[in-house]
This record gives C-alpha cells, structure tokens and sequence, in this order.
C-alpha cells in the first residue's frame, strides 16, 4: 500500500495527484493507493482519497504504507521518517501557485543530502523515484542527530539572520503550530478565568 498525503498547506497540490493517477492508469503503480488530500479537491475512482484522516487512524496507515509520497512539509518527513519509513518527497512550487515561496525545494534537497529521504524535484520525474524506492534504504532518525545539528548550526553561523530566516521559512509550519497552539492556550485560560471570577462566580449577585 501506498500513503499520498498533502499536508495541511491552503493551497492545492493537484498536479502530484494527476501524476499519481496517471502512473496507475499506466500500470507504473499497481498497489493500493490511499490520499490525505488536505485542501487538494480531486476525485479518483483509483485511489481512496480522504479530505482528512483522523491521527490515529492516518498513524496506521503510515505504518502499513510500503512507502509514502507527500509534499515536503518539515511535520510529515518527520513523522514518517521517526518510523523508518520510506519516503519520496515532492516540493510544492511557488510557480504552480502550490505555496507562497519555493522553501519545500530546499527541504526536499537538504533532507535528501542527509539521506534520510527519496527526491522528487519534479513531479514528472515521479516514476523514476518510484524504481528507485524498492531498493532505497533511508538512514535512521536519531532525535540527537549529529547532522541534523549541524544542519541548523551551519545556517546559523554562515548565515547569521539570513540562515535563521531560511531556517524559519523551512520549519515554518512546525513553528507555526508552536505559536497559536501556545495563543490558544493563553486565550483559552484567559477566558476560563475570567468567567469563572466574573460571571460564573456565585458569590457576585446578578443584578
């Protein structure tokens, strides 16, 4: 089976589906197909596709999938490669109108130096990162790899604000879950207490 998922991105990633429908019209991929397609609307009599999975059912899919197609989302390679699966990556292009800039190209790349990732640069190119996938071993995450340090020291200390920048615009939808989960926390806490002392306080009479 074969896991295909687009992230949470608000945009949509048409193209790498039409890609994937096309392989297996043509026999190029022949198991079963499932698709997290996110904001990506598209109909396929041969593929299963779902808008959203729900965590723990999409975490089982990713450990019965031979291997996983996705965008090259920071959250999603991490995901899948903390499981030692394997992993084809396609970057969402700027020009398409797939994602504000172009950082998922540097992703795809960076990650792929590491090895812990297949490239697919271009979805046309998607066939031959599929041949490649059968024999590809990816290297194991480490939660401490020395690598992956050095990897964001290197854009740090080359680049200094540039690379911290880079850095962010590569990691940008884990950051960006880091802070409006921390804002929804505040603001719910925020909310709690002020009824809870105010209006739901029994010991303030109503007027």
């Amino acid at each position: 089976m074969i896991l295909v998922t687009l992230g949470t991105q608000d945009k949509e990633f048409t193209r790498l589906l039409k890609k994937i429908d096309e392989l297996i019209i043509n026999g190029k991929i022949k198991d079963e197909v499932v698709v997290q397609a996110g904001f990506t609307k598209y109909e396929s009599t041969n593929m299963k596709v779902f808008d959203y999975l729900p965590w723990e059912e999409f975490q089982k899919y990713v450990d019965k999938a031979d291997y996983i197609i996705t965008h090259a989302g920071v959250g999603t390679i991490f995901d899948c490669i903390k499981k030692d699966k394997k992993v084809i990556a396609v970057p969402r292009l700027s020009k398409f109108k797939e994602h504000n800039n172009d950082h998922q190209l540097e992703i795809v790349k960076e990650y792929s130096k590491l090895g812990f990732i297949l490239p697919c640069l271009d979805v046309e190119d998607l066939d031959k990162a599929i041949d490649n996938v059968k024999d590809f071993i990816p290297k194991k995450y480490e939660s401490n790899n020395k690598n992956m340090v050095k990897l964001v020291d290197d854009f740090i200390e080359k680049n200094n604000s540039k690379g911290l920048i880079r850095l962010c615009n590569k990691h940008h939808e884990i950051i960006s879950y880091l802070i409006f989960g921390v804002l929804t926390t505040i603001v719910s806490l925020i909310t709690y207490y002020a009824f809870t002392f105010t209006v739901l306080n029994p010991d303030i009479p109503l007027e």
